[in-house]
């Protein structure tokens, strides 16, 4: 688990105008949902909120919440800014424990570019999926999800069926999807064009000298 605790009160209004109310007294709307119980509507304060975000452990974790002494899990499964600002302005709260099977986008880190061989050929990464979403214990997400791309060539493609995932973690999407691929660059391009001439030029040193073709029958 995180490690983060946040304070919570039960809103009695809902609704645009009480929710503006709140946020204006330094409090952010929530709403606690899933497991046996109903949804909740709660507030958060606003500088926890914030110190919990600047955390980096507050998005798609595992974090306590605390009402009246009565301390829960929960798992932070959405937060909504405000398009100018950027402040938090709502927070959807998932109920669960440690063993409660849940779906999570988890970051994804690639390793290896400082060795592929078509990263040093002059290939670019292109990366097709930042983030992967995975089914695992809710104790159980992991921080990222390493992608070795050591070996890769231009041209090659990584997909998830070549990732070693973490013990009782696996794919949310039920096919073998493409998390990154290495493309040409111009460099790779005219790297390959340079190539290519110097076998052409090559094979017409080896063609000079040859007996001309021999001429018709005589008249």
């Amino acid at each position: 688990m995180s490690g983060i605790c946040l304070d919570v009160v039960v809103r009695e209004k809902t609704g645009t105008g009480p929710s503006r109310e709140g946020r204006r007294n330094g409090e952010v709307p929530a709403v606690i949902y899933g497991g046996e119980k109903g949804p909740v509507s709660v507030a958060l304060r606003h500088n926890e909120v914030l110190k919990a975000l600047n955390s980096g452990q507050f998005l798609s974790n595992m974090i306590e919440i605390s009402h009246n002494g009565e301390k829960q899990t929960v798992l932070t499964k959405d937060v909504q800014f405000h398009p100018v600002s950027d402040m938090p302005i709502h927070v959807d709260l998932y109920r669960v424990d440690k063993t409660t099977v849940i779906d999570v986008e988890v970051g994804v880190t690639f390793q290896g570019d400082d060795v592929s061989p078509g990263i040093k050929r002059g290939g670019i990464l292109n990366v097709v999926r930042h983030a992967i979403e995975v089914s695992c214990p809710a104790g159980s997400i992991p921080d990222t999800i390493i992608v070795d791309i050591s070996e890769m060539e231009i041209g090659d493609s990584k997909h998830i069926s070549e990732v070693e995932l973490p013990d009782n973690v696996k794919p949310s999407i039920d096919r073998d999807f493409t998390i990154a691929t290495i493309v040409s660059s111009r460099a790779s391009k005219e790297e390959t064009a340079d190539e290519a001439e110097g076998e052409e030029g090559e094979a017409a040193v080896d063609g000079e000298g040859e007996a001309p073709a021999a001429e018709g029958g005589d008249a």
